[in-house]
């Protein structure tokens, strides 16, 4: 199944504007959405699918940087370059500080927008692989028994079977035999592996 083509969402009430920025992006071969207004990218945005957002800051209704905020409370992370006419120091600060990809000025240089444009999807699609590495770190802990992932806590922080033994009250034997299935479900070729995992996934504490 081939991946979906990321897409410019194209934000900003300046009709002209709108259609001069699509122009120039389509000429670089890059899918491009428009709107005239912040609201109606929230009722159309898709969920989940790859892209970055060339946002106005002034608009009627929700502004860019409500419009920024109000996508962070849906968790959608898809990065957003601010573009404006009304730019300023303070303003360009907050934006960039509330996770926006850039700040530029109107008018821009069909390089600096492009250039802009491919640092955002770049990151877009940083942060996917990223997210998709973690689902499937996730995936493979899920597969334990709440016994093993018992045992798989205590061996990240650095247990020994016999204290893991000890611990939950059952032969060592018997560790052996969980920690060898933990390995086998989370795929890990070795104890250094399955710390790392651990890690990724915020799982490990400091040993004892």
């Amino acid at each position: 199944m081939a991946a979906t083509a990321p897409t410019v969402h194209i934000v900003d009430d300046d009709a002209p504007f709108r259609t001069a920025v699509r122009r120039v992006l389509d000429a670089s071969g890059y899918r491009v959405a428009l709107y005239d207004s912040a609201e109606q990218l929230l009722a159309k945005l898709p969920a989940g699918e790859p892209g970055c957002i060339l946002l106005d800051v002034r608009m009627p209704g929700l502004s860019g940087p409500q419009l920024q905020e109000r996508l962070a409370e849906l968790g959608n992370r898809v990065p957003i370059v601010f573009l404006t006419g009304h730019g300023d120091i303070p303003m360009s600060v907050q934006a960039i500080k509330a996770g926006a990809e850039d700040f530029l000025t109107k008018p821009v240089a069909r390089e600096k927008l492009v250039a802009a444009v491919e640092r955002a999807l770049t990151r877009d699609a940083q942060q996917r692989a990223h997210d998709s590495e973690l689902d499937g770190l996730r995936a493979r802990v899920s597969r334990l028994t709440p016994r093993e992932s018992e045992v798989f806590a205590l061996v990240v922080r650095g247990k020994l079977n016999k204290q893991i033994a000890g611990e939950l009250g059952t032969a060592e034997r018997t560790v052996k035999a969980h920690r060898q299935k933990v390995m086998e479900k989370c795929e890990a070729q070795s104890l250094a592996e399955l710390v790392r995992m651990a890690e990724r996934l915020g799982m490990a504490a400091a040993p004892e």
